[in-house]
């Protein structure tokens, strides 16, 4: 997957310079009209959950950031034309969100994404299109564009793409005149995520399918790693997730005014405080929705209660529900998504719970699985 014949790689090239010479010479008419479109991509969706940790997935992280970043935007600025590759969860291949950035002559594509590596990993990074400096940058890369697999015939729809450093740069060189912009705006997002507090993990570059398609300046965001207990914790509290879609509306409103040569007051979105005050007295964000099925991981069964912060747990977070006299401790939540539930209940296994497995819970009582199923089946 992802080869390309040589003679594809000499006829980009040839592309590649005329296309550079074409923006040489048109550079300043890059934007020179003003944002008039932005793409919001909250990446993954639907069937692909994305990354996760034990409390939340990436696909539902994402989407509330980005809905929250559009809503933001078009309070703002009314004549901007916002457009989301989601609104829900759903799926949508990672061809067609670039594909509909192009199609609609968006003037931004933001993509919006969560982490995932070791449990002391932390903080925000945003990439532009590029080459991978270490194995971490290329490791993110990797995991975002295997959405392809959950696409319906991506062998053959993929066959001749190519990711290889010699396309890369020839696509980098291709869209010259978009890449200041892209690192540009990207600085901006990590300088309005340090100044909420977020560890700065910088801009970077990785070759990412989907900002490899888009034809218009396109940043892809990490906002955190959700395989660190206390970023989970942080990205998913809906109080930090109005924090960071405000921070990217800041630094998208300075994006915006410094390519339009005005001077623009940047401002916290319409409404910030008053959602942020609301969002933080609203107490848990763990709090289960009334009539949701949520499934969980069981990795213990106790005749004595143990502290939920025992070794024997390894520093996974765990829940206690008591049943037939027994105590029993739980990990993970996940509403209405069996696959990734069954997926860390594999991630437990292999960290030495070898009778983990997964139940189902509904109005915060355990009910059969039978049950669950049928109930999302209707």
């Amino acid at each position: 997957m992802w080869s390309i014949k040589n003679k594809s790689i000499v006829f980009l090239f040839a592309l590649t310079v005329s296309a550079v010479v074409h923006g040489q010479e048109n550079e300043g008419d890059a934007l020179s009209s003003g944002v008039k479109t932005v793409v919001i991509d909250p990446g993954h969706g639907g069937k692909d959950p994305g990354c996760h940790g034990s409390i939340t997935n990436e696909k539902t992280v994402v989407l509330e950031i980005g809905l929250k970043l559009g809503e933001y935007i078009q309070k703002k600025y009314p004549d901007i034309n916002v457009i989301y590759t989601r609104r829900d969860d759903q799926f949508v291949e990672l061809d067609e969100r670039a594909m509909i950035a192009n199609r609609n002559n968006a003037d931004v594509f933001i993509c919006i994404h969560a982490n995932a590596a070791g449990s002391s990993a932390h903080g925000a990074e945003s990439y532009v299109l590029g080459l991978h400096r270490t194995e971490s940058q290329q490791k993110v890369a990797e995991r975002e564009n295997s959405i392809i697999h959950f696409e319906e015939n991506s062998e053959e729809k993929y066959e001749d793409f190519d990711l290889s450093p010699d396309a890369i740069i020839a696509r980098q060189l291709q869209l010259s005149v978009f890449l200041n912009h892209s690192i540009n705006f990207a600085s901006k997002i990590q300088d309005q995520f340090a100044s909420i507090g977020r560890h700065d993990r910088g801009v970077k570059q990785a070759g990412f399918l989907v900002l490899y398609k888009t034809t218009m300046p396109s940043v892809l965001i990490e906002t955190g790693f959700l395989t660190n207990k206390s970023e989970e914790q942080f990205l998913h509290d809906p109080a930090n997730q109005i924090k960071m879609a405000n921070a990217i509306f800041k630094a998208f409103q300075t994006f915006k005014s410094e390519i339009e040569g005005v001077n623009h007051l940047v401002e916290n979105g319409e409404g910030y405080e008053e959602e942020l005050l609301r969002a933080e007295e609203g107490g848990n964000p763990y709090e289960e929705k009334a009539g949701k099925i949520y499934f969980k991981v069981q990795i213990e069964t106790s005749r004595e209660a143990i502290a939920t912060t025992d070794s024997r747990f390894k520093d996974i977070q765990v829940s206690e529900y008591k049943e037939k006299g027994l105590y029993k401790y739980t990990t993970g939540i996940f509403e209405e998504d069996l696959d990734a539930a069954n997926k860390y209940k594999r991630e437990m296994r292999d960290k030495g719970f070898d009778h983990a497995f997964v139940v189902a819970f509904k109005n915060k009582e355990r009910i059969p699985m039978a049950e669950a199923l049928k109930v999302l089946k209707d």
